[in-house]
């Protein structure tokens, strides 16, 4: 008999990393929900070329920070597809500058989307996935949630708690044969490094040992693994895909 295939949701999946985690789950074979905020003709061109390439891809709106869209849309979307199997919590948002000028805005923003946003994904999925003793949550981390990084302590806060989120979240799940594990990319060639200088990008390449950028279908590959039954003995981990800047 035939797997049903599965289903997976990534935040965030318009542009970026989060466009390039969607195309890599298509190629797997697994059914993918787009979701966005506002960026609607991004997504559809995202859905539009797995849907291209002969695979299986919608789109959702709502804001991952909104606790009320979020169990709405997902409770709707779920039930339309049969639960979601593989979420991957990578919407997020940079509103950065040096504490002593950051608003209170700045911070509830970046804390409401980045970390806010992937518990109330994350709970919005969960009973389906335990009742099918089967899932995977992946969150998007990031190397400055190990590191820090001057003018960005809500952004790394943000991460930050991610990884004790992962990781104590993967403790109450792991019998139930759900994994949650937490990726954490370095400086990867996306929208958000574009609109560095070049003297910038100059430092940050100094710092990197293999001496580049990473590109989105590296992270993308690593997420699609996670997502897989090879790595079903893979829950509770922080892991870094950074050319080794975090070494």
């Amino acid at each position: 008999m035939t797997e049903k295939p599965k289903t997976a949701l990534i935040t965030g999946g318009a542009k970026g990393l989060g466009r390039a985690v969607a195309v890599a789950l298509a190629k797997e074979g697994i059914n993918v929900i787009i979701n966005y905020k506002s960026s609607k003709v991004e997504a559809d061109d995202v859905a539009k070329r797995i849907q291209n390439d002969g695979g299986v891809a919608r789109t959702i709106q709502f804001d991952v920070a909104d606790v009320s869209q979020v169990d709405a849309k997902i409770k709707e979307v779920s039930e339309e597809v049969g639960g979601i199997d593989i979420l991957v919590n990578n919407a997020g948002i940079i509103q950065d500058g040096l504490v002593l000028r950051m608003d209170n805005s700045s911070w509830a923003n970046v804390i409401e989307t980045n970390l806010s946003g992937a518990f109330f994904c994350s709970r919005a999925v969960l009973r389906k996935m335990v009742s099918n003793r089967w899932g995977r949550i992946i969150n998007i981390g990031s190397v400055v949630g190990d590191r820090g990084n001057a003018g960005q302590v809500n952004y790394s806060a943000s991460k930050a708690g991610l990884i004790g989120f992962t990781k104590a979240l993967s403790k109450e799940l792991a019998a139930r044969n759900i994994t949650v594990n937490i990726v954490n990319p370095g400086y990867v060639e996306t929208e958000t490094t574009s609109v560095l200088t070049e003297q910038q990008k100059n430092q940050w390449l100094s710092l990197i040992p293999v001496g580049r950028f990473g590109e989105s279908e590296e992270i993308a590959n690593l997420v699609a693994f996670l997502a897989s039954n090879k790595a079903s003995y893979i829950t509770g981990q922080v892991i870094a895909i950074d050319g080794g800047l975090s070494v």
